[in-house]
């Protein structure tokens, strides 16, 4: 009996199954009413405190983006499902003596917000002879500890990445507000990604919308989503 024909196997891939499709469903809705083509759209799968194994089953039924917020947890992970072909995205923040770490195996850092970190990533990349691609995270809210540059830092932060070697510029990204409609945050980083791919056309990915949000960030422009719960189901105890 392989892994997947055993029976709890079996039952969490129908669990993730379903979790898949009602998401795309919402995606496909929010995508009508938005007058938008929901291949624009990439759908990020947030691993964070599940196995590798749910890992496995989600690239097995095709959603291979996976989105991972702490190092300790992250590394190991991707060792262990090295075979398959993913697209890892850090959507943490990321302290400045963890990027050697996080370079070796991330192909989208969602979260860099100051100087520090852009060098820091930078050396990191080429000492792994790897291409990072940067989104700059902006703050929407201005609240300590959530991380994030202020919406004025932004076009700055995002020529330094542009600009350094083995890092890729891919565009911008944001958490919204706790406690607030996200519309109108979502709506103002609309207007900071237009900005960005004034100077910088290529940037075009703008990471907004988990599960409570994503219709409000589809609405105003998002290309990436970040999902956990609504895919995955509610978290499991933190993995030491």
């Amino acid at each position: 009996m392989t892994n997947e024909q055993h029976p709890a196997a079996a039952a969490r891939r129908a669990e993730i199954a379903e979790g898949i499709a009602a998401v795309r469903a919402r995606i496909a809705a929010a995508c009508a009413a938005a007058g938008r083509d929901e291949d624009e759209l990439t759908l990020i799968a947030v691993t964070k405190t599940f196995p590798a194994s749910d890992v496995r089953l989600l690239a097995g039924l095709g959603l291979t983006d996976v989105g991972e917020n702490r190092d300790q947890e992250a590394r190991p992970k991707a060792a262990e499902c090295a075979d398959l072909p993913l697209t890892w995205h850090f959507v943490g923040s990321v302290q400045t003596n963890k990027a050697r770490a996080v370079a070796r195996y991330a192909d989208v850092v969602h979260s860099v917000d100051r100087s520090r970190l852009v060098s820091a990533l930078s050396d990191a990349a080429a000492r792994a002879e790897r291409t990072l691609r940067c989104l700059v995270q902006v703050s929407l809210d201005e609240a300590e500890g959530r991380g994030g540059a202020a919406p004025g830092d932004v076009p700055r932060i995002a020529d330094e990445i542009a600009a350094a070697s083995g890092l890729e510029l891919g565009g911008v990204m944001a958490v919204a507000p706790l406690g607030a409609d996200p519309a109108p945050a979502f709506a103002r980083l609309a207007g900071i990604a237009a900005d960005v791919r004034g100077n910088h056309p290529e940037a075009r990915i703008v990471s907004a919308g988990m599960s409570g949000d994503l219709e409000q960030a589809i609405a105003c422009g998002a290309t990436h989503l970040r999902v956990g719960t609504a895919l995955l189901g509610g978290r499991r105890a933190i993995v030491r």
